[in-house]
């Protein structure tokens, strides 16, 4: 089978990660970031290259890797930028994760080493989902979200838009966790969170209450 052209957007941190996969399993003839500090570097022999260079590969598809506690709110906006169609997005599912043939994951969606979403899972687009992290039965998890590496998210629970949860988090069975909110690093999540609220610690305890 021909093996197709991804070019990733974001060169630092957990990007790597899938960049190494990326390589193996796809073309990657670049890898776009603005930064100026890698200017004129290569990653495995690929060129790191400015976002305006996106034009030179009308036929590629593209996965924005770019994100973290401080930026994840950007992601929509990033995306948004690049004036892309939906299905210029790739989908990609790292060989050592697992997806039951029940879910549905969306365009330009990733799944890192160990990921597994079992039954009737719901993963809108351009999700990040982190090494390990563990999506049960029936979890819906909004586009642009971000799910640390080793979350355990239980059955039925729903997580809007741009939601952040941070890396050894848990988050109960039916728990509704609003568009925009950040869950802390180790959070055991047990009731409700609102929108755009940050919350920590087990049990999780509002930080920071959503922006009225």
């Amino acid at each position: 089978m021909e093996r197709s052209d991804i070019i990733p957007i974001g060169y630092s941190g957990n990007c790597l990660e899938i960049i190494e996969a990326l390589i193996r399993q796809a073309r990657v003839p670049a890898i776009l970031d603005d930064a100026g500090k890698y200017r004129g570097q290569t990653f495995d022999g690929v060129p790191i290259l400015p976002m305006a260079r996106m034009a030179d590969h009308p036929h590629a598809r593209f996965l924005c890797l770019v994100g973290s506690e401080k930026s994840y709110h950007a992601r929509p906006e990033i995306i948004a930028r690049t004036g892309l169609e939906p299905d210029r997005f790739a989908t990609f599912v790292h060989p050592a994760a697992e997806v039951s043939g029940q879910a549905l994951i969306g365009h330009g969606s990733v799944l890192y080493s160990g990921a597994l979403v079992t039954s009737n899972g719901q993963i809108g687009e351009h999700v990040l989902i982190m090494p390990r992290a563990l999506v049960h039965h029936d979890v819906t998890i909004g586009s642009f979200s971000i799910i640390g590496a080793g979350v355990i998210i239980a059955g039925g629970a729903r997580l809007g838009e741009c939601c952040y949860v941070g890396s050894g988090s848990a988050i109960r069975n039916g728990v509704t966790i609003g568009a925009g909110a950040l869950i802390g690093m180790g959070s055991v999540v047990v009731k409700d969170v609102a929108p755009g609220e940050v919350v920590a610690g087990n049990p999780a305890r509002t930080l920071r209450p959503a922006p009225r």
